[in-house]
């Protein structure tokens, strides 16, 4: 018997289609903030989710969806496919460089989330997770050289492969009360950086500049600093 509070979660979920399609309404016309501040409650629904899901069991108490087909789905229109438009129809990236992003993008990234090793036992990733959205709000706060942002691009994509590891805010236990706050505090700079349009003298991008170095590199210097007994 299907129990209404799990099968609520599974809607939760599914909101998420309905956001990135908010999204991509928004970068079709070419207003990048307002398709940032879809994509970042995209994210934070994408945050909350899975606690439930996992709190009301929902593989048990509604096991006709499967919530995680459904979170991969909808992560891949929020995290890698709208992002990756994002960065073409931009100014960031001039002619042959945006089609060399897009593809390298999708291409590694639909590989990355089919790959069966991509957890560790500590519930982090394996190799960059694919969060383009937050890579690309980071470069349309900050707009950097074309070659800057190839470069970043093409090493984010290799990073996917290698055995480095990324912490997931709210699954990886160590250091998950300072890990935590920064990743809310990530989204709430991520969503004030793209309602203010991105000003250049706006201090959220500083905040998203920070939180974004600790939450890209935290889980490497886990590997680097042995967890003690």
């Amino acid at each position: 018997m299907t129990d209404l509070r799990a099968l609520s979660i599974h809607w939760l979920t599914a909101t998420g289609a309905v956001f990135a399609m908010l999204a991509l309404l928004e970068a079709v016309q070419g207003d990048w903030p307002m398709m940032f501040v879809w994509l970042v409650v995209a994210f934070a629904v994408d945050g909350v989710d899975g606690p439930l899901a996992r709190k009301y069991d929902v593989k048990t108490n509604a096991p006709r969806f499967d919530g995680v087909l459904l979170d991969l789905i909808i992560d891949y229109l929020t995290y890698v496919f709208i992002p990756a438009y994002a960065l073409f129809a931009s100014d960031l990236l001039p002619g042959w460089t945006g089609w060399v992003a897009i593809i390298l993008i999708t291409f590694f990234s639909a590989l990355y989330f089919a790959d069966t090793g991509m957890k560790t036992k500590d519930n982090s990733f394996a190799g960059f997770p694919g969060c383009w959205n937050m890579v690309v709000i980071v470069l349309f706060a900050v707009e950097p050289n074309f070659w800057v942002i190839l470069g970043i691009v093409a090493a984010f994509c290799v990073a996917m492969f290698l055995p480095l590891k990324f912490i997931h805010p709210v699954r990886t236990e160590r250091w998950r009360m300072l890990s935590l706050p920064i990743a809310l505090a990530w989204t709430f700079f991520a969503g004030w950086a793209a309602w203010v349009n991105f000003h250049p003298e706006s201090w959220a991008h500083w905040g998203l500049v920070v939180t974004s170095l600790y939450l890209t590199f935290v889980g490497i210097m886990q590997q680097i600093i042995p967890a003690r007994a």
